[in-house]
């Protein structure tokens, strides 16, 4: 009756052993991924959120967003990042109006290009002075700061940081009259065949809200927003993303409808109280909140990198 026993002893020893194997594994991973997201400082991102603030309204085609866009590539110069202007004339309902969509390029181990991407402009509100501190400058103030991070180091990806132009509606919200910079360059790229060449998209919109809450946009690519959130809860900020489901017209709209892998990590928390309204203002914002998103979207690009 000997052998049974050792038999059983085996079986426990081998299964201590991968237990312990899978954990050494999971501590690993968990410190790989904090390593993945150092660098992102809030407080850089803020500071151009500030900067951006301060230029005022900043609708399409207006001077102000003029003064933005230099400011933009002025940054991502500094940065050492490749600028690819991609302007073009939109047809709109209060006429024909030149835009641009600035693209950062920081060039990778490989041409496969994952796509982070915001929008710098701000509504047209008749009445209001809408300066869009959450809704148009934190994600053009979390895509710089980003570029300071991935121009800094070496990736396996070719990373594109695109600011979309004219994400608003130049009059009233609708399929033709908003969305033009993301429009055109969805398009654009399916023209050339670059688009093939897209592992994914990784939107951002009104990102720096002082109570952050993300909720899961349910257009968005299942396998990918399953990461996102994946890394939100590794990195202990689960109650900051706390679920839900939900649909949003936003820029990463026409890249899905041309199958790039896309996801848009917007917060709903402005539309229940100041979103389009004067109240968009830099008091409304936190630092902390831009860098707990640039630290889930990092941990997002490590696993990205790893499995792809």
């Amino acid at each position: 009756m000997k052998a049974p026993y050792k038999v059983v002893a085996g079986l426990i020893l081998l299964g201590i052993a991968a237990t312990t194997a899978v954990e050494i594994e999971r501590h690993r991973h968990h410190a790989e991924t904090l390593a993945a997201v150092t660098g992102f400082s809030g407080e850089r991102a803020f500071n151009d959120l500030r900067q951006l603030v301060q230029f005022g309204p900043r609708p399409a085609g207006s001077e102000n967003l003029e003064l933005t866009r230099a400011y933009i590539e002025h940054q991502l110069c500094s940065a050492g990042v490749e600028i690819r202007d991609d302007p073009f004339l939109a047809t709109t309902p209060v006429g024909n109006i030149p835009m641009t969509n600035v693209i950062g390029v920081i060039h990778g181990e490989n041409p496969t290009v994952v796509i982070l991407a915001g929008h710098y402009d701000t509504a047209t509100i008749k009445g209001v002075r809408f300066v869009g501190a959450n809704d148009g400058g934190s994600s053009a103030a979390f895509l710089l700061e980003m570029s300071r991070v991935l121009g800094s180091r070496k990736n396996k990806f070719t990373y594109w940081l695109v600011f979309f132009d004219a994400e608003e509606a130049l009059k009233q919200w609708s399929p033709s009259d908003s969305l033009y910079g993301s429009r055109h360059l969805a398009e654009k790229l399916s023209r050339e065949g670059t688009l093939r060449q897209i592992k994914a998209l990784i939107l951002v919109d009104m990102v720096a809200d002082r109570h952050l809450n993300i909720l899961r946009e349910s257009t968005s690519t299942a396998w990918l927003i399953d990461i996102v959130f994946r890394s939100a809860r590794a990195l202990g900020y689960e109650k900051l993303f706390s679920g839900g489901a939900f649909p949003v017209e936003d820029d990463h709209l026409p890249f899905l409808a041309r199958g790039v892998p896309s996801v848009d990590i917007i917060d709903l928390t402005p539309f229940r109280s100041y979103h389009h309204t004067a109240q968009d203002s830099i008091d409304k914002c936190d630092p902390e909140s831009l860098t707990v998103v640039g630290q889930v979207v990092l941990a997002t690009l490590a696993e990205l990198e790893r499995t792809g």
